[in-house]
């Protein structure tokens, strides 16, 4: 039961994030099936990511790491059907705004 809230959570999240940004696009069946895409992305892809870019990461102080969530957030909108993602500059600013939606859902549900 806890994973099926948690799923519903993160495409809330996509939801709201994509009618906040402009340049993304979702409709509520996509969002639940980019909520698990983006969960099996940042499970298997961006672990190796993170260690291929770890220089990069810590001399930015951390902050390449949001450029690699706006990466799988452009992979997850080429996977998924009607979920679409105007450019890398909407990709980031979502990828952002993300972040910030899941860490509020996060304490909201502690």
């Amino acid at each position: 039961m806890k994973l099926f809230f948690h799923w519903f959570i993160a495409a809330l999240a996509i939801g709201i994030a994509a009618y906040v940004v402009p340049g993304v696009t979702v409709t509520p069946v996509s969002a639940l099936i980019a909520a698990v895409v983006l969960g099996a992305l940042n499970l298997f892809i961006r672990p190796i990511l993170m260690i291929l870019t770890l220089p990069i990461t810590i001399l930015t102080l951390g902050l390449f790491s949001l450029v690699i969530h706006a990466f799988l957030v452009l992979l997850a909108s080429y996977l998924v059907p009607e979920f679409t993602v105007a450019n890398f500059t909407a990709a980031l600013l979502f990828a952002l705004v993300l972040a910030v939606i899941n860490w509020v859902f996060h304490l909201w549900s502690r």
